[in-house]
């Protein structure tokens, strides 16, 4: 309940960010896809699964549920947001609740939910993570991820993500640095009554973190 608490506490801190929902029919004009291309890539990168943990696995008893507000440059559709939503934001917030389980075999699984107050914008996401080299005192651990994310609650756009990465992590004492880098597939679809077409495209992406 108290992590509950502490993800409406941060819904209600990005609230005043934006005064009303993503509405699509406000990109107009002779530049109309290409805005629509570059606001696809602002939400790809900013609604793609986000690895919080390090490359070692948690184990079978592994358990951990927690809240975390990330924030996206929007390096290509700042702009656009002013006309989208009523308010000029150039980072995106994306509070989200998160459930990840240790399995057997170095194996982890995870789920996201995530809503982003003003905009219409939530959406659910999930993780599997495989720990090929578990890690020592003396070695780090090396983990790939396998993810994916599909937005939910603009009627107008149907946009989902599938990521793929590689993850370092090593533990000192009690911290443990990480970081990775990997790859993000996105397809954004609006509907048709906008006009505009379908965009699909890769992004790389690079994280680093501790815990």
């Amino acid at each position: 309940m108290k992590k509950l608490l502490v993800l409406a506490a941060a819904l209600g801190i990005a609230q005043p960010a934006m005064a009303a929902n993503v509405d699509l029919n406000q990109i107009l004009g002779a530049a109309a896809q290409a805005n629509f291309r570059n606001l696809s890539e602002d939400l790809g990168s900013a609604l793609s699964y986000k690895g919080i943990s390090p490359a070692e696995s948690m184990g079978i008893t592994g358990f951990d549920v927690g809240v975390e507000v990330t924030g996206t440059k929007l390096a290509k559709s700042a702009p656009l947001w002013k006309n989208l939503t009523g308010t000029d934001i150039s980072t995106l917030p994306v509070p989200k609740l998160h459930v990840t389980k240790g399995l057997p075999l170095d194996i982890d699984i995870g789920a996201v939910v995530a809503a982003i107050p003003g905009t219409g914008i939530s959406l659910i996401g999930g993780e599997l993570k495989y720990a090929v080299l578990p890690g020592s005192m003396a070695m780090p651990a090396v983990a790939i991820r396998g993810s994916l994310t599909k937005l939910s609650g603009v009627k107008q756009l149907s946009l989902d993500t599938k990521g793929l990465d590689v993850s370092i992590s090593k533990g000192f004492a009690m911290f443990t640095p990480y970081a990775g880098i990997g790859q993000v597939w996105t397809t954004s679809t609006p509907d048709a009554a906008l006009g505009l077409k379908a965009e699909s495209f890769t992004q790389v992406k690079t994280f680093v973190g501790g815990n």
